[in-house]
């Protein structure tokens, strides 16, 4: 069933103009702007077109989706196969099924959300120019990397996103930032060429690159050697992207530093393209490899299930000191786990689970660094002390909209039921409950066990950082006892000048906005900093999220009936 009849060809061109529009208008965001275009601002202009190829793109994944056949999700649609380097038998090759197209559309969403988002609060650095053709190269490799069907353009789309990544962060970030750059770069790219030497070994022996014809032959023509060094090297380069635990320690690090849209460019795409590509190529091209390190991935997994967990409670205790970005970084390394978690069962449970937590991650992280880079702009740090100290944010009540997201996105993250986060860790367990033949059913029942103690460490911080940061943490005035009043009353701006004279007060108009509670003309003290609330911008781009938060969550078997007959025909050796 499609929502509309799409000839194939048109098919073919849209996710075609989706994979190479932003590399075309990357290369036309350096060009000098023609006259007519330039506008009153260059700087506008260009951000300008951002916004407009973004969002051009996205249209066309959309009517890609709306296009797509429905009753056949497990099967390759808008299809291009052209021979490229027939020497190596590369060829170029992509098409889309119902395993590809939701991180398709999500990857469409989140590069749009961010270029509106930037158009209106561009991070500092330099050219506005620079920073447009980085964001569209970004979206490029990334869209491409989930529709190719070729090992070697797989791996070289793969790659294709380390370099703008890393100048976003060293050029448009934050403290640190050269540091994290770097030790990002270094990270992804030793894994990268691990995963390359995996990727040959793979194409040598089975006489093809093309993904399609792999996961039919389902690793008959591989031997079981061969296997698993090829999942030994791919995997690893594919973990460290994801991340796993301990692959991970470049990620938070790189997640502070990052300016706001490349956090939430890293966490809701960058991060699936890892977990993808386990699905993609390690399950169906060397299932008996997987079968072989798959306890050894689950036992990783959980440990970064807990590890994150406990690192963001440390982060969030009173007194640490601990960034708010740099928290959020490390409940990817959680969430990321129970991906990985799924993966590892080779169940259609397990991995349905793992591609659904990886889109309910994407939405509700990118939101949450979105409400986090927002926070920081208005208040100056993300010290999570600073924003839960006496003159903190207190965001319930100096900016009640901001407050009430953030909560929102905290209790979307700790799997609350009825959002997008509690479907995938749900069916991730269940798949470790009962995995595949072959698997030791007691050690994945433990790790089930460790992983479900995981969602209580995640609902523990995330309550703990709503708590300090929309509450704050000043004890109420009526619970301050007569000694600490007069104490505060002596250390008062009001006590240090003297009394206040006597007489009217100054006629003049009222103030605009809602007055402090108290005395009537008591004047906030002069620490207390008022916070905007949300503007319309940030409105607009972060409404998306919220809302597909909540359908996902109310509404799963959308995403459900797209991933389910690909996952099944994967994992049945490319027989549905």
């Amino acid at each position: 069933m499609t929502v509309i009849d799409i000839s194939a060809s048109v098919m073919q061109f849209l996710l075609a103009f989706v994979v190479v529009a932003p590399l075309l208008g990357a290369v036309a965001a350096l060009l000098p702007a023609p006259p007519g275009l330039k506008g009153k601002n260059p700087d506008q202009a260009v951000l300008r077109h951002g916004v407009t190829v973004t969002g051009a793109v996205l249209i066309a994944a959309i009517v890609l989706a709306v296009g797509f056949d429905h009753d056949q999700p497990a099967t390759m649609q808008a299809t291009t196969d052209i021979s490229w380097i027939p020497a190596l038998d590369v060829r170029i090759h992509l098409g889309i099924d119902g395993i590809s197209l939701p991180l398709l559309l999500l990857t469409a969403l989140l590069t749009f959300l961010c270029a509106l988002y930037s158009y209106f609060k561009l991070p500092a650095g330099p050219s506005p120019k620079a920073f447009v053709a980085l964001v569209l190269v970004l979206e490029s490799g990334t869209l491409a990397t989930f529709a190719v069907l070729d090992l070697l353009l797989f791996f070289l789309a793969f790659e294709m996103v380390l370099i703008p990544m890393y100048f976003l962060i060293a050029r448009w970030g934050g403290g640190q930032r050269q540091a994290a750059a770097w030790k990002f770069i270094l990270y992804t790219l030793l894994g990268s060429v691990v995963m390359l030497l995996g990727i040959l070994l793979i194409g040598l022996k089975s006489g093809t690159f093309d993904m399609v014809a792999l996961a039919t032959d389902n690793g008959r023509g591989l031997t079981t050697s061969v296997q698993v060094i090829a999942v030994l090297a791919i995997g690893l380069g594919l973990a460290v992207k994801t991340p796993m635990w301990p692959l991970h320690s470049w990620l938070p690090d790189a997640h502070t530093a990052a300016p706001t849209v490349g956090s939430v460019l890293l966490a809701g795409v960058l991060l699936k393209m890892g977990t993808y590509g386990f699905v993609r190529i390690l399950l169906p091209v060397a299932p008996d490899g997987m079968r072989t390190f798959a306890p050894y991935l689950a036992a990783f997994a959980v440990v970064g299930i807990v590890y994150g967990s406990l690192a963001c409670l440390a982060l969030a205790r009173t007194g640490a000191k601990g960034d708010l970005k740099r928290l959020i970084a490390y409940s990817s390394v959680g969430h990321m786990g129970f991906v990985l978690l799924g993966i590892a069962t080779m169940t259609p449970t397990g991995v349905n689970g793992a591609l659904f937590a990886n889109i309910a991650h994407g939405l509700i992280t990118g939101l949450l660094f979105f409400l986090v880079g927002a926070i920081k702009d208005r208040y100056g740090t993300a010290d999570l002390d600073t924003l839960a100290g006496a003159t903190g944010a207190a965001l319930y009540g100096r900016a009640p909209r901001l407050g009430a997201l953030l909560a929102f996105a905290a209790i979307a993250s700790l799997g609350l039921p009825g959002l997008a986060g509690f479907w995938g860790e749900m069916l991730t367990l269940f798949g470790a409950y009962s995995p595949a033949e072959g698997l030791s059913r007691p050690a994945f029942r433990t790790f089930m066990a460790i992983g479900a103690f995981g969602t209580l460490l995640t609902a523990a911080y995330m309550l703990i950082v709503v708590r300090r940061v929309c509450m704050g943490e000043h004890p109420p005035h009526s619970r301050l006892s007569p000694d600490d009043r007069a104490s505060q009353a002596a250390d008062s701006p009001q006590a240090a000048s003297g009394p206040e004279p006597s007489g009217p007060e100054p006629s003049g108009p009222e103030p605009d906005g809602p007055q402090p509670s108290g005395a009537a003309g008591a004047r906030p003290a002069a620490t207390t900093p008022q916070l905007a609330d949300i503007q319309t911008y940030e409105a607009a781009a972060w409404t998306p999220l919220a809302a597909l938060t909540v359908l996902a969550g109310l509404w799963p078997a959308v995403l459900l009936g797209l991933t389910d007959p690909a996952v099944q025909k994967l994992l049945a050796g490319g027989k549905s």
